[in-house]
């Protein structure tokens, strides 16, 4: 079905000749666009029901567009314009009325010199076997990043590389990797059923989009454990947290055994936000942590409270603290002493 015509398309390529990195749309409402880091209200007519609809009729697939419709359940999917832009979009009901919330998905994918990543990150995309978690809250470029790591191995490595994404989001186009890139359901009807399957399928490289439950997570952890490099994402702040999230997911009788697994298999916990700065754009802050002896013998032996100061005192191994990370912003004039405050751990610091 040719998108020429759709509403959608015309909202979504006014978002990005705007800039913005979100869209959302409520009926009887102009669109709404989020534009380094702030809602702005677009310009046009208000959107209608049947308009909003009728687009998605065309778009969805006809069980989804029924799951949607009739059943009212959310649906989460990823739509392209003609000139190749992508938008992850999430379609949800409001007071019985249909609303969307969409990200954009640039067309090409940024190099890791432009995304001035830590240099820790050029050993992860190296690496041959272990786990790496890439985590932030929703919006804080977690995507964009591992998009960018994955092309670097694109470009570097001849691997096979396996994504199991909620949807597809940035397309790979195959350079010196074989790349299969899998929707979930569409290709698959679950994480923890599409990992199963993933180690007949000859990887050498896993990207998981997001480990949602014990059995993705311990399917992940198996993975890295049988000579595979696993990147997957987590909703979490900072390394300490990610690491008492994974753990806390299992039962505690189950909580040794993973601790001792995570503490082998684990090679790195990148954390990272995106902040407002000075001049009106953005910019990532962000904290590493390796797994280190040191590391692995706190996360072994449940202490992880004791994490934050190994991080801290461990720069020589390519560590990054977030609280130096927000100090070395504010020496650079990128954010303002108010910001540092509001994401600090240690805010007295900041006052």
């Amino acid at each position: 079905m040719p998108n020429e015509t759709l509403l959608l398309d015309q909202i979504f390529a006014q978002a990005v000749a705007l800039g913005a990195s979100d869209v959302h749309l409520a009926m009887g409402s102009t669109p709404v666009f989020r534009i380094t880091g702030n809602l702005q209200k677009g310009e046009g007519q208000p959107v209608t029901r049947e308009l909003l609809i009728q687009d998605l009729q065309k778009i969805l697939q006809p069980e989804t567009f029924k799951r949607f419709t009739v059943d009212k359940l959310d649906a989460d999917f990823s739509h392209s314009l003609p000139t190749k832009e992508r938008f992850r979009v999430d379609v949800y009901w409001k007071m019985g009325q249909p609303a969307l919330a969409a990200r954009y998905i640039p067309a090409r994918i940024p190099t890791l010199e432009e995304l001035d990543v830590p240099d820790a990150v050029y050993d992860f995309v190296g690496l041959s076997n272990g786990i790496v978690l890439v985590t932030g809250p929703t919006g804080a470029g977690k995507s964009t990043l591992l998009a960018a790591m994955i092309e670097h191995i694109n470009q570097t490595e001849s691997d096979h590389v396996i994504t199991l994404e909620d949807p597809v989001e940035f397309m790979y186009e195959p350079k010196m990797c074989l790349i299969s890139q899998r929707e979930l359901g569409i290709d698959f009807p679950d994480f923890a059923a599409g990992l199963k399957h993933v180690f007949r399928q000859d990887p050498d490289v896993v990207l998981i989009g997001e480990m949602r439950d014990p059995e993705t997570i311990i399917t992940a952890l198996t993975l890295a454990e049988t000579g595979h490099l696993v990147f997957a994402t987590l909703h979490t702040n900072g390394a300490a947290s990610t690491v008492e999230r994974l753990i806390n997911s299992f039962p505690a009788v189950q909580q040794q055994q993973i601790r001792l697994q995570l503490s082998l298999v684990l090679k790195a916990v990148l954390s990272q936000l995106l902040l407002p700065t000075v001049d009106g754009k953005q910019v990532a802050a962000r904290e590493v942590m390796i797994n280190t002896a040191a590391v692995s013998n706190i996360i072994r032996e449940g202490k992880t409270e004791q994490l934050q100061n190994v991080i801290f005192s461990s720069s020589a191994d390519k560590m990054m603290d977030l609280d130096q990370e927000l100090s070395s912003l504010l020496e650079e004039g990128k954010i303002t002493q108010e910001t540092a405050y509001d994401y600090a751990r240690a805010k007295k610091k900041f006052m």
